[in-house]
């Protein structure tokens, strides 16, 4: 079982900088959230099967993680064998728009709040580099998800594509 509480030199040397804590709904789990460390392709790639969607050819996903503004990885602690259990990324200018895709949570950790803190964690971000605007394309499942956490469909009525004004 891991520790709750890790050390700022154990967030920086697994994690990378900016790394951080997120609140953990079991108090015998830490999870982190980091910008910086490397996602290994398959492991993100099982992630993203594991919440229904279609493989992608590694070689196009690491083009688009390489292009990418932000990239978070949610991650359950583990000092030997840290797992990826979350994950979102955004493309973006860096200064005035950006868009978020590809978040994902596994469904096992899936229903005690951490894709609202996911996403509270990328919104913050993105605002922290100055980003005015936010969009968001989302599958028509989780709709509900996001209109739950203040998100407006777009106007047209695209079920797909969101805002969030700062």
């Amino acid at each position: 079982m891991s520790s709750c509480c890790l050390t700022q030199k154990e967030l920086l040397e697994i994690y990378g900088k900016d790394a951080c804590q997120c609140p953990s709904p079991n108090k015998n789990m830490s999870l982190v959230f980091s910008q910086t460390k490397p996602f290994d392709l398959i492991e993100l790639e099982q992630l993203l099967q594991s919440v229904g969607w279609s493989q992608r050819p590694m070689s196009k996903v690491r083009i688009a993680l390489e292009n990418s503004l932000l990239k978070v990885g949610l991650w359950r602690h583990d000092p030997a064998f840290p797992r990826l259990i979350g994950f979102a990324r955004c493309t973006g200018d860096g200064v005035l728009e950006a868009t978020i895709w590809d978040v994902a949570i596994n469904p096992i950790y899936q229903g005690v709040g951490l894709g609202k803190l996911l996403m509270n964690y990328v919104n913050q971000s993105l605002r922290d580099i100055g980003v005015t605007r936010i969009t968001l394309f989302a599958d028509p499942g989780v709709v509900a998800f996001y209109l739950s956490q203040g998100w407006v469909l777009e106007p047209k009525g695209n079920r797909c594509a969101f805002w969030y004004a700062n």
